[in-house]
């Protein structure tokens, strides 16, 4: 498993929900934390790891010796939303890129955990966002879809160098074609479960150089 960038079809893909709990699903979950640390982020999508299924990962110590903030989100949904505030965030998908949106400033999500039991949790600022921004990600929106009008023109050139090192690398054969990732998409999606062959597959990511000219510094603790 390996953390995606944009553009890969799996962060434009509406995922699916998960039909099963299983060892592989637990699998997976287990190999998201362990990225999403290695990252150094507080949250992951499935679909950033090319797999088109409704759960995320958070933890907003962004550390594996406290498991216990160690939260599974599967088949979320937000069922209230109340106040809105403009954060910074930023993603794994596009890594040293930030900027600000609007969302509300508090959220109730429901989900299930890895026992399938269902669960509700009333969240605000840091956390609201948190899930927010995942379950966007489920739904193939990215945060960059969403920021600030004043800070389009300078997302964009970022954007333009992450879309050109993806086709750069499909070009010259180093990573698949979009039609074919869409068709492994569309294949786990129908199932609504993780097969065995994600589990062993090798995929490495096209590294990324953004000139630092296009970059500005991270301003806060946000969302990833």
């Amino acid at each position: 498993m390996q953390i995606v960038y944009f553009p890969h079809p799996a962060l434009r893909f509406k995922s699916t929900e998960v039909k099963r709990i299983d060892a592989n699903l637990r699998a997976v979950v287990r190999g998201m934390f362990e990225l999403m640390y290695e990252a150094n982020g507080i949250g992951l999508a499935a679909n950033q790891i090319g797999l088109p299924l409704r759960v995320f990962t958070m933890n907003l110590a962004a550390r594996p010796d406290e498991a216990d903030q160690e939260f599974v989100f599967i088949n979320p949904q937000i069922t209230s939303r109340k106040g809105a505030e403009v954060g910074e965030e930023g993603c794994l998908s596009l890594p040293k890129l930030y900027a600000d949106v609007r969302r509300p400033e508090a959220v109730v999500i429901e989900a299930f955990d890895l026992d399938g039991q269902l669960f509700e949790m009333d969240l605000d600022e840091l956390p609201a966002r948190v899930v927010q921004h995942e379950l966007d990600h489920l739904d193939g929106i990215m945060f960059t879809d969403k920021v600030l009008d004043s800070q389009r023109k300078d997302v964009e050139p970022v954007l333009a160098v992450f879309d050109r090192t993806f086709a750069e690398a499909q070009q010259a054969g180093e990573y698949p074609a979009n039609a074919e990732i869409e068709q492994q998409l569309k294949a786990i999606a129908s199932s609504g479960s993780v097969p065995d062959e994600f589990l062993t597959q090798s995929l490495t990511t096209p590294p990324v150089t953004i000139p630092a000219a296009l970059l500005r510094a991270r301003s806060s603790d946000g969302a990833d």
